[in-house]
């Protein structure tokens, strides 16, 4: 299939234009305070934390909307500290400190997630990010899964994402060198062990089924729409082969969506995730709450420059990959052709 970008300048101009819009970005980013850098996705990361003591206390009692409370507060706060605190640990936007970057990637990746850090970023930062919908490389492929039907993959299919996630950490941690093995290995560990002790102690389950129960519970509370928005968001997209792929700004700006604000999702995955993916990619160092405040900038200036800035419902994505589950999810999707653009 061979195609030009909607309106996008034909041949070259795409560092200049790239280049232009980072000018553009630089001047709001210097313009803001620590606090709208860094701040304020730094307290909503504390008071996650801090919310965790009354999350497990909810479950002490035997009212049961007082538990489904706790349950509500635990999952939550879980999403907001793998999700949200992952992502942005992983691509630094936490602190302008390298050292305490990687100490939060540590904590957020592999205490909270349970995932090893190192794999983490780099399949995310150097694969996703660097060759964001290239076939085999950054296309969201490790999403798909062609063995499942369209209602098992979108309905009981993220209830396993808790279970799944530890079982693939420890078959990435076989190829890692035996240090870094075994220092993820050991953080992943206590964090598990941490939250299973936490239900026993603290809220006073009596069981450990009962207690791995709840953990498999809060885990999976917003395990729908974390499978969803990821390939919501580039699945469906332009798809580009490596030894052709377009300049940077356009293979952004034609394979990434944006969805609109949800309030929940907004504070448990953060706006990069959300409703500014498009920033996020373009500026994968910027913090959420820098994310939004460049979006008008960023929107503006692609469509000054006539290149894509697409965005869609949730629910308008949601009827297109159950209707297309097939061909979206299961075949593997076509290499769009950018005449001129490469």
């Amino acid at each position: 299939m061979e195609t030009a970008a909607r309106g996008a300048p034909r041949g070259g101009g795409g560092e200049r234009l790239l280049g232009e819009l980072e000018a553009r970005v630089q001047d709001v980013v210097r313009a803001s305070s620590w606090w709208e850098r860094h701040g304020l996705d730094c307290s909503i990361l504390a008071l996650s934390l801090l919310a965790l003591p009354p999350g497990f206390l909810c479950l002490r009692s035997e009212n049961v909307l007082v538990f489904v409370l706790g349950i509500t507060i635990l999952g939550v706060c879980h999403y907001t500290l793998t999700v949200k605190g992952s992502h942005l640990a992983t691509h630094g936007a936490l602190t302008e400190s390298r050292r305490w970057s990687k100490i939060w990637a540590h904590f957020f990746v592999e205490v909270c997630t349970a995932f090893p850090a190192e794999d983490a970023r780099y399949g995310h930062v150097k694969m996703h990010h660097g060759y964001t919908n290239v076939l085999g490389l950054g296309d969201s492929s490790t999403w798909r899964l062609p063995c499942l039907n369209r209602y098992v993959y979108m309905f009981l299919a993220p209830l396993l994402i808790p279970i799944i996630t530890p079982l693939v950490a420890v078959e990435r941690l076989r190829k890692v060198r035996l240090g870094a093995a075994l220092r993820a290995l050991g953080l992943i560990s206590l964090g598990l062990y941490s939250h299973y002790w936490l239900l026993r102690h603290m809220s006073g389950f009596r069981s450990p089924a009962s207690a791995l129960a709840c953990m498999l519970c809060t885990r999976s509370l917003l395990a729908h729409p974390y499978l969803h928005v990821n390939v919501f968001q580039h699945i469906g997209l332009p798809m580009f082969s490596r030894d052709k792929k377009p300049r940077r700004i356009h293979m952004m700006s034609l394979g990434v969506l944006n969805l609109p604000r949800l309030p929940v999702l907004d504070w448990a995955f953060g706006h990069s995730i959300i409703s500014c993916h498009v920033e996020h990619h373009l500026f994968p160092t910027l913090s959420d709450n820098m994310c939004l405040k460049v979006k008008p900038v960023v929107s503006q200036f692609l469509r000054e420059k006539q290149l894509p800035y697409n965005e869609d419902t949730y629910l308008a994505r949601f009827r297109l990959f159950l209707s297309h589950y097939e061909e979206l999810l299961v075949h593997a999707p076509p290499i769009t052709e950018l005449a001129g653009l490469q």
